[in-house]
């Protein structure tokens, strides 16, 4: 059975949890104050049939029976409720399972974040799960709103004033499930499905974004992450997903300070950076914080762009001061805002005051009752591909509803997106109107600008075909561990370029090898157990002549611990190598992520690559073209176009050598990371000058 049928078949079984016939609250109270009783006050408007349990105070008269059992010959129950101590939870899932429940949510804590009696239920709870094929949500978690449905499977307060909407929210958490709904139900939204998945002993994030891939009444998914069990599913869901409907992640962990791995590749690709990359790479639009996410993931469940890979930005404001924050805003998200066409730019000047700005962004001033005309006459320009407007709510000055109803009429091919300034109810109105007529509408300007940013992510994600990897041909790794001459050797196998050098095995094969080569050299200690070698005085540059040899390797020995008592012909291995002329430097790795597997990474590199942090990720494989893409995302990108005369990246050459090294980890599990740091671009292309490869921590079994 392949993994995509088993992930059918689990989305699939989520019938019973969200939309089920017949619900039954375990642990049902008449004390107020208990969680029992606050869930038989969310489910008592449910419109199918609710039974409530309780086994230790039964009472059949008031509709409290003593087990699931007697509550199922009543009516059926596909969903149990559980409300019970986290002790009692596994056997409270199996007499469910015998009643015909097929689906079940554990409020309660107490199990895997409370230590090792908390994780033994909580194996417990996934044996009975395996055994009965019960569908568990939980432990540890509030719960899951379905509004369209009438069912409110939570315990939170205000959960059931949260109105039906196209919006599904996945979250880590049972409290940033009920903040989105709550934020989204504000922004005039609401949700088709809220969903805190907790401890996810059983139903995982992907679990439900499968689900989500049939249902009619989701137009868009915002889904928040906290850790990732199985990377690699996770993406295949979303990447399913997004051909659909889109996906906009918000990923907890930007200031992870976890242990770091030993190459900078590894302490470069963290988790946090990792999950977003992976996300993005399966089509994702990527958000910041929560409120980020409300308006990226509210513009995009109305409105989807086309795919393309760079849409235009028309911007129209009635204001110059948000029409500015916006613009930087936009920049900021590489939107491309372009000039209007000459034609475009006459048709405004006929209808705008002479002294506003006409190009792009076009300042009307305020606004008036040509708004409509200006707007379609932006949309018009063959350059745009969607309109953010923003406007403060004056109605005695325009009638801003009537403008986009015109601009609708004019332009139905353009979509518009619409930051509403001010305060009160009628501007509320207003914003809700518009909402009812397809238009996402923002508060303020960066609200807009996160909308139109996540338009444009989306578009450009889309716009990704799917290249057909070459096949490499199978190279021989050897059996290692690698130094730094022989991991260059197998960058040479990859065709990446190496300055010619000598691996010495004592200082008269170091003195030929500086006669030999062309000079000035580098001279390295040549040790496969040491990465990081200028770290302990394992490098001299710039050597000439043969005195300044000795006086490098005896540096190098003293560095290193190795102290001769007299000097010796035979020193432990070095490395001599002509040194490389001057570019910008580049670090270039793969790693073995132990969640998402291979990875590749590329950054700004040389000794400040951990520092800097200015590092793009894929998956691996992937193809050279779209590894091409990846110095693009670098905050220092313009450090490789020719920055100050110097030598321009060649984006082809430098996406086969990432997807080389994404290939070969892909290929040999043995192999657990290869890095080169730096790759120095220079005017005669991209040049290894140290290479790193580190063998899998299980080879040896």
């Amino acid at each position: 059975m392949t993994s995509t049928t088993v992930e059918k078949e689990t989305a699939e079984g989520l019938g019973a949890l969200f939309a089920p016939r017949g619900i039954a609250v375990v642990g049902a109270s008449h004390d107020p104050s208990k969680l029992g009783a606050a869930l038989a006050r969310s489910v008592a408007g449910f419109p199918g049939y609710v039974g409530l349990v309780n086994a230790r105070r039964p009472d059949p008269s008031a509709g409290l029976y003593g087990s699931v059992e007697q509550a199922a010959e009543h009516g059926p129950v596909d969903l149990a409720l559980l409300c019970v101590p986290a002790a009692g939870c596994a056997d409270a899932v199996a007499e469910a399972a015998r009643a015909g429940a097929r689906a079940a949510v554990i409020y309660g804590g107490g199990f895997a974040e409370a230590g090792p009696e908390g994780e033994r239920h909580q194996r417990e709870l996934a044996e009975v799960a395996a055994r009965t094929g019960v569908r568990l949500l939980g432990p540890n978690t509030s719960g899951f709103l379905a509004p369209g449905r009438g069912v409110t499977a939570s315990f939170v307060p205000g959960a059931a004033d949260v109105q039906s909407g196209r919006i599904a929210v996945v979250a880590a958490s049972g409290g940033v499930n009920h903040a989105l709904a709550f934020l989204l139900a504000e922004a005039g939204h609401g949700v088709s499905l809220a969903v805190g998945l907790g401890n996810a002993v059983d139903i995982a994030a992907e679990d439900v974004l499968d689900h989500l891939a049939d249902d009619r009444e989701t137009t868009a998914v915002a889904l928040h992450i906290e850790s990732v069990a199985d990377g690699r599913r996770l993406t295949r869901a979303v990447a399913r997903l997004t051909r659909t409907r889109p996906v906009v992640a918000l990923v907890v962990g930007r200031h992870d300070i976890g242990a770091f791995a030993a190459s900078h590749t590894g302490a470069l690709a963290t988790s946090w950076r990792t999950t977003r990359a992976a996300l993005a790479q399966a089509g994702a639009v990527l958000v910041d914080d929560e409120r980020e996410l409300v308006d990226a993931v509210g513009a995009l469940s109305l409105v989807r762009l086309s795919p393309a890979a760079d849409p235009g930005v028309g911007v129209v404001t009635a204001q110059a001061g948000p029409g500015l924050l916006l613009l930087d805003d936009l920049r900021g998200r590489r939107a491309a805002v372009p000039e209007l066409a000459e034609d475009t730019r006459g048709a405004l000047a006929a209808v705008l005051p002479p002294l506003t700005y006409q190009h792009n962004p076009v300042d009307t001033g305020r606004p008036g009752p040509g708004f409509a005309a200006v707007l379609g006459t932006v949309a018009a320009d063959p350059a745009v591909d969607l309109i953010a407007g923003y406007a403060l709510h004056e109605p005695a000055a325009f009638d801003l509803l009537g403008a986009v109803d015109a601009y609708g009429d004019a332009a139905p091919g353009v979509p518009l997106l619409l930051g509403v300034g001010g305060a009160g109810e009628d501007v509320r109105r207003t914003r809700r109107a518009l909402l009812d007529r397809g238009v996402p509408v923002a508060g303020d300007p960066k609200g807009l600008a996160a909308m139109t940013g996540a338009l444009l992510a989306d578009a450009r994600a889309r716009c990704r075909t799917d290249v057909t990897r070459e096949s490499r041909p199978t190279v021989d790794i050897g059996s290692g561990p690698w130094d730094e001459d022989q991991a260059k050797t197998l960058l040479g196998t990859l065709g990446v370029a190496t300055m010619p050098r000598r691996a010495c095995a004592d200082r008269a094969e170091a003195h030929r090898a500086l006669a030999e080569l062309p000079g000035p050299v580098a001279v390295k200690l040549l040790d496969a157990t040491v990465l990081h070698k200028t770290e302990i005085g394992g490098v001299r540059l710039g050597v000439r002549t043969p005195a300044e040899l000795d006086a490098a390797l005896d540096a190098i020995e003293a560095g290193t611990g190795a102290r001769p008592t007299r000097r010796q012909p035979h020193i432990g291995r070095c490395l001599v190598e002509s040194m490389a002329p001057s570019g910008a430097d580049l670090v270039v790795g793969a790693r073995r992520d132990p969640v998402f597997g291979p990875v590749v990474l590329v950054g700004l590199g040389g000794t400040t690559a951990e520092a800097l942090a200015d590092v793009a990720l894929r998956l691996a494989p992937l193809a050279p073209a779209e590894a091409a893409d990846m110095p693009a995302e670098l905050a220092g990108h313009a450090l490789l176009d020719g920055w100050r005369g110097g030598p321009v990246l060649d984006r082809d050459a430098l996406g086969q050598i990432v997807a080389a090294l994404g290939d070969l980890l892909a290929a040999h599990p043995e192999l657990d990371e290869i890095e080169i740091n730096p790759l120095r671009l220079t005017d005669r292309g991209l040049v290894a000058l140290d290479a790193v490869c580190v063998a899998a921590p299980n080879r040896a079994e």
